[in-house]
């Protein structure tokens, strides 16, 4: 398949078997649960409009992009707003941006990207602020967002750790995941 033969849709709840399928495949174990994938699905939406994205091939679900609306989540230890240079309220969340192994290098990850920016821009969003994960290979994921305009706001050192000692099994760590975390901030 070529990103050609790729459609773009909202993320619906039809879709959820899909998207926590491949994203348990892609990230590891426990990843997404059906009651997680809810919870982020509620919060990426606002003024009538979901920014969580899924990108299809045909009848295969290629790939998928979750995101939060700004005043949709709420930052957390792992978030440093006062280094954001925009209030919170005003910043939205890019929780994951996934596409199935086949799919990778056509491109699918970046569009998923374009289009959850402007359904965030229309919902009242100036920019989003994502953690990245620094130990992918290559350090893809942080090169991906840079190429896309984000910039560096802090490294954050054992960031999923905690998840990986309730279930979350890292594809690098396991169940004692030691992996670190770029935070990122792109303003639209």
């Amino acid at each position: 398949m070529t990103s050609n033969d790729i459609q773009y849709f909202e993320l619906q709840p039809s879709d959820f078997a899909e998207v926590i399928a491949l994203g348990n495949k892609v990230h590891g174990d426990g990843y997404l649960t059906a009651e997680l994938l809810g919870s982020y699905y509620q919060q990426g939406i606002y003024s009538g409009m979901n920014a969580g994205r899924i990108a299809r091939s045909g009848n295969s679900l290629a790939g998928f992009r979750l995101a939060f609306a700004a005043g949709q989540w709420l930052p957390d230890q792992w978030c440093s707003p006062a280094l954001w240079q925009l209030p919170p309220d005003e910043v939205a969340y890019f929780k994951c941006n996934t596409v199935a192994p086949q799919f990778q290098g056509q491109g699918i990850g970046g569009q998923l990207l374009l289009q959850s920016i402007e359904a965030l821009k229309q919902q009242g969003a100036r920019a989003g602020v994502a953690h990245l994960w620094q130990q992918s290979p290559g350090n893809a994921a942080v090169k991906y967002f840079r190429q896309h305009g984000g910039v560096l706001v802090q490294e954050h050192p054992d960031k999923w750790r905690q998840d990986s000692l309730n279930g979350y099994a890292c594809v690098r760590c396991g169940f004692d995941c030691h992996c670190s975390a770029a935070e990122m901030i792109l303003r639209f």
